[in-house]
């Protein structure tokens, strides 16, 4: 329906699928992330317009969701975050987390009694903003299956409170040495994207190369 709506509108430039999850049975099967974003390619090179996509971000850090959040990532000429200020839950602030082209100021907007979007002037970010504990750009593929790969070194680990220092080890091999607490972000992260996961005849963690990032 989509394709179909794309070939048969004139003078089209601008297209805007709110809920790319929707076009999925499942957000974390690799063939259907690759299959959906090939297709949001084709059709920008067809027809020389510009897609904009929405996809929600994982309750437990600001990570998007599924094979399709890394794909979009990837392929991206621009991801936008929107989230709503700590001190005032009525203003939401827009910034660009990753951008190729030139470095966008963050935006900040209210809904006005209209029921429309306005921009609100003047507003201060980062007053309170905490930096969160583990961005997924902060480190490539070789270096999670470095680390991985020396934290497991002596296969399955038994029991949560051994898995956190064995990361912290394992990372620490590849430079990246944080604390406690910021490994267990990098943890919820790694779980997320199946590079290891909870094998429940094991009663162990166990690492999966076969991850796609």
């Amino acid at each position: 329906m989509i394709d179909h709506a794309i070939a048969s509108t004139p003078g089209l430039g601008l297209v805007v699928i709110d809920g790319i999850r929707d076009l999925m049975y499942d957000i974390n099967n690799a063939t259907e992330a690759t299959n959906v974003i090939t297709r949001l390619m084709a059709w920008t090179d067809r027809y020389q317009i510009h897609i904009h996509t929405v996809l929600h971000q994982n309750k437990a850090d600001d990570n998007v969701r599924g094979h399709i959040g890394t794909e979009l990532n990837n392929k991206a000429e621009t991801v936008l975050q929107i989230a709503k200020n700590s001190d005032d839950p009525a203003v939401s602030e827009v910034t660009a987390p990753l951008i190729r082209s030139i470095d966008m100021e963050p935006v900040a907007f209210i809904v006005n009694d209209e029921g429309l979007p306005e921009q609100k002037h003047g507003h201060e970010f980062g007053k309170k903003t905490v930096r969160r504990g583990f961005s997924y750009t902060e480190l490539t593929e070789e270096q999670h299956r470095k680390a991985l790969e020396a934290t497991f070194a002596n296969g399955p680990i038994r029991k949560y409170k051994n898995l956190i220092p064995a990361l912290m080890e394992g990372y620490s091999t590849i430079g990246f040495k944080r604390s406690y607490t910021i490994m267990t972000e990098l943890k919820k992260f790694l779980a997320n994207k199946r590079m290891i996961e909870k094998d429940d005849n094991q009663k162990a963690y166990v690492y999966n190369p076969d991850f796609y990032y």
